[in-house]
Formats: C-alpha cells, structure tokens, sequence
C-alpha cells in the first residue's frame, strides 16, 4: 500500500510539475509576442513599445535642439553689432562659457529639475564644444551629457553636429549623429541611434522661441530590453514647431523582421497623437508618450 502510494505520489509530482512547465513556456510566448506583434500578427511594433521608442527619440531631437539655438546664439551675436539672446531656455538653466585660442567650451546647467517653454522637464548638464572662429561656413559641435535626464527619463551618451551657416535653400543646417543609452523610471531600458539632418527653415535671428521651425530627415535604430532593434526612416519629412513638444507632421516608417508599419504624425496639429498605416492598409490611432492620455 505505502508502494502504491508513493508511485502515485510521484506521478502526481512529475504531472504537477510538466503542468507548470507548460504554463511557464505559454506565459513566455504570450509574453513575447505581445511586445512584438500587432492584431494582424505581423511583427512589427506594438503601441506600448512605439510610446517609449517615440519618446527616446524625441529625447535625442531636444537635445539637438537646445544645443542649436545655444550656437545659433553665439553665431548671430559674433554677426551683429550687439550679443544675441534667445529666450527659448528660462531662467532656471545656467550657461557658463570657456574660451581658449581655438574653441568654446559651454556647460548648459539644468540643476536638479527646470521646465523648458514647451513643458519638458530637464535636469543635469549637457556639455557643448566647437570652435571658436564664427566665420566658419562649416563646423562640428560636440555634445555630451552628465547625470541627465529629460521628464525624469536617465540619459546616457553624446552626439556630433556638423553645423552648416547656410544650405542650398539659404537655411541654416544641421546634421546630427546620435548615440544614446536610455533607462525609463519603470526600470524599461533601451538604445537610440541615428543621424538626422534638420533644416531651420522658420524663426532663425528671432528672439522669440516660439516661431522656430525645423524640419527633420534621416534614419535611426532603436533597440528595447530585449533586444529587439527597430530601423525607423523618415519617408516625409517631419516638421517640429519648438512651440509645441511633437513632431506635428510627416510619416516616419518603421521596420522589423522584413515588416514595416508608417507612423503619420498628422496634419500639423499640435497633440500627442499618430496614426499607424499597416501594410495592409488598414490604420490605427495611438497616442504617443508614456506619461500622456490626450
């Protein structure tokens, strides 16, 4: 009898156990395919995944942008017979400037929380270096980032800008190789890299922040904790108004084991808003941004 019992008990071990292994490899696999297929089970993006990639990409466009209007300061000032201030940063950052013989060394400091004009909460420094003679047509900018974070999102890396005075169009020009590391305060992690030119085609000389215009060209790759890596190109480009804290228009085409999806970001309203194009035609509305519900 104590046999029997102990065969059966042994049984019901085993069984319990392959049932929870079963269990353990079906969770996984929901779990994967969650992060990675949409309704029609193409693999591509989900809507939860795009909000983090939009965000650490509009993350490395800030930073960008901020280290532009701080040069575009010293260029208009060094061409005019009095300095040039924008007031695009507000009064919480301080700038402090090193000049040696041959370059400009900035310390953008946003202590430990200041709001920009269009709601973006910055802290922690970004560190700037060019060379000092203005009259360059053409120039390189480094940036760099300590103990940063953009709307409480840490921030890791450093980027290149080669500045141009004046493009074809007669616009001043930027074309800016990133490369940054991102941790969300959920404890999500991810990589952004890319290169994008950006043309300042509105507001350039203007003191006031609110009337400069950029628009955006290029492709990047984001990578998620899993490793998972997404190359985005932008097929229409993307407008950005500083005024507003998104890309208001252009299409941003997004890909991922021979899938793609086209994110439009709209009709040049100033919203949260996207709309996913499938490559079967059909579309869905998502709101872009972890931290926004409208």
């Amino acid at each position: 009898m104590k046999n029997e019992f102990s065969i059966n008990a042994v049984k019901g071990a085993k069984w319990l156990s392959m049932v929870i292994i079963m269990m353990f490899i079906v969770s996984c696999s929901n779990d994967e395919s969650s992060l990675d297929e949409d309704t029609n089970g193409q693999t591509v993006i989900t809507a939860t995944e795009l909000q983090y990639s939009d965000e650490a990409e509009q993350i490395s466009e800030e930073i960008t942008v901020i280290a532009e209007v701080i040069y575009a300061a010293d260029e208009i000032s060094a061409n005019s017979k009095s300095a040039f201030v924008s007031d695009f940063l507000p009064d919480c950052v301080t700038i402090t400037t090193v000049v040696t013989d041959t370059t400009k060394e900035k310390t953008i400091d946003f202590g430990a929380g200041c709001e920009l004009p269009n709601g973006n909460v910055l802290s922690g420094v970004i560190q700037m270096n060019y060379a000092k003679d203005m009259e360059q047509a053409t120039k390189t900018i480094s940036v760099m980032l300590e103990n940063f974070t953009f709307n409480e999102v840490a921030v890791e890396g450093s980027s290149e800008i080669i500045r141009m005075r004046s493009n074809e169009a007669g616009n001043p020009q930027g074309t800016a190789t990133t490369a940054y590391s991102v941790i969300w305060p959920d404890g999500e992690t991810a990589s952004y890299s890319g290169t994008r030119t950006r043309e300042w085609i509105e507001g350039y000389g203007s003191s006031f922040w609110g009337d400069n215009v950029f628009l955006i060209t290029g492709s990047a790759s984001y990578t998620n904790k899993l490793g998972n890596t997404y190359a985005k190109t932008i097929t229409e480009p993307l407008r950005r108004e500083i005024a507003c804290r998104f890309i208001v228009s252009g299409v941003l085409e997004i890909s991922r084991n021979e899938n793609t999806v086209d994110l439009d970001f709209g009709d040049g309203t100033c919203d949260a808003k996207g709309t996913l194009i499938f490559e079967d035609g059909t579309t869905e509305e998502i709101f872009l941004r972890r931290f926004l519900n409208n």
